[in-house]
């Protein structure tokens, strides 16, 4: 497949992540509703001193409590023009905040794009170390017990390409840990909802994990065109290559098994050709934008020009068609 014109690539982008935010630099997908006052008992005079023989009139029953409504969140918000730990921040804060998915004595298992270690971030193949530092930072604010951030790459050493992406540096002085992800880690694990992929060696980590935050980075594909969070997922099993031989399916099925708590898809910069790897700096665009959504795909699914062109491999509506997540714009994902 000829890789994604650059002109075309950002077009998609522009629509896909500005549809979302026409004006504001802030949006989400279903707004907060303002709560309507209640408004509250009327004045009264004193009660009157009860005249001798008279019945004193018995206390009037205290007016019933207004039930508790529990705030409504949208599924997915887009921060745009800043710093990245500040997108990130504003991205999440829309969402309802870091601890509404992380609680107190958590175990946290960051999944960012590490996949090589021959770039420096600057080149769009690894998402971007700020954008992974914020998360460790407010994921120790809401309480967690520990975050650790890890990826399996398939260029270079796990060391190399941790220090190489700058991530390594940015989650240690904000106190979590790198963790090379073992062998003999990885166990072989039932996919019960999988149509093709029924059967994978998972890293056994992130499914014991209290919450996992899915941290991709856009860019190109030579089979899907453009690859979000559904893709990122293939850091957490043995046999990469494996899923390529029926790409969207077999991610659908992955996804089935493995459902992030939280994805915050890097978009400060992009790669719009040669990927997943890059190295042409010409290939890189700086868009400055957050996109986090408790639901995988709901980004995707939203009126999506991100999505690949016709004719590609169409990876997000199958996540949507198969239900990873919600089936069309606004509506709730399935649990």
């Amino acid at each position: 497949m000829s890789p994604l014109d650059r002109r075309e690539f950002l077009r998609y982008c522009a629509l896909g992540l500005g549809a979302l935010v026409s004006g504001p630099v802030l949006t989400a997908c279903r707004p907060r509703p303002s709560p309507t006052p209640v408004p509250g008992p009327s004045p009264t005079a004193p009660p009157a001193s009860p005249t001798p023989g008279s019945r004193v009139p018995s206390p009037s029953p205290a007016p019933s409590a207004t039930p508790t409504v529990a705030p409504e969140y949208p599924h997915l918000a887009v921060a745009r023009g800043g710093e990245p730990e500040d997108l990130v921040r504003r991205a999440i804060n829309a969402l309802g905040g870091m601890g509404r998915f992380v609680r107190p004595g958590d175990d946290v298992i960051i999944k960012p794009n590490i996949c090589v270690a021959y770039h420096t971030y600057e080149y769009a193949a690894t998402t971007n170390p700020w954008v992974v530092g914020a998360l460790v930072r407010m994921c120790y604010e809401a309480g967690a017990r520990r975050v650790r951030v890890m990826d399996r790459p398939f260029g270079g050493t796990p060391e190399e390409a941790y220090a190489r992406s700058g991530i390594a540096d940015q989650v240690r002085a904000a106190g979590g840990e790198m963790e090379v992800m073992a062998r003999l880690k990885f166990v072989q694990t039932e996919i019960p909802e999988g149509l093709d992929l029924r059967r994978c060696a998972i890293y056994e980590d992130i499914l014991k994990a209290d919450v996992v935050i899915n941290v991709p980075i856009a860019k190109h594909h030579s089979l899907a065109r453009l690859t979000l969070g559904m893709k990122n997922l293939m850091g957490t099993i043995w046999d990469r290559p494996a899923m390529h031989r029926n790409l969207g399916q077999r991610l659908a099925d992955l996804t089935s098994r493995i459902r992030p708590t939280l994805t915050v898809v890097d978009a400060v910069r992009i790669l719009t050709a040669h990927g997943p790897t890059g190295g042409n700096l010409d290939d890189v665009r700086k868009l400055d934008t957050v996109i986090a959504s408790p639901d995988i795909v709901a980004g995707c699914l939203r009126r999506d020009p991100l999505r690949p062109a016709t004719g590609g491999p169409g990876l997000r509506p199958r996540g949507g068609r198969d239900g990873v997540g919600p089936r069309r714009p606004g509506e709730p994902a399935h649990r």
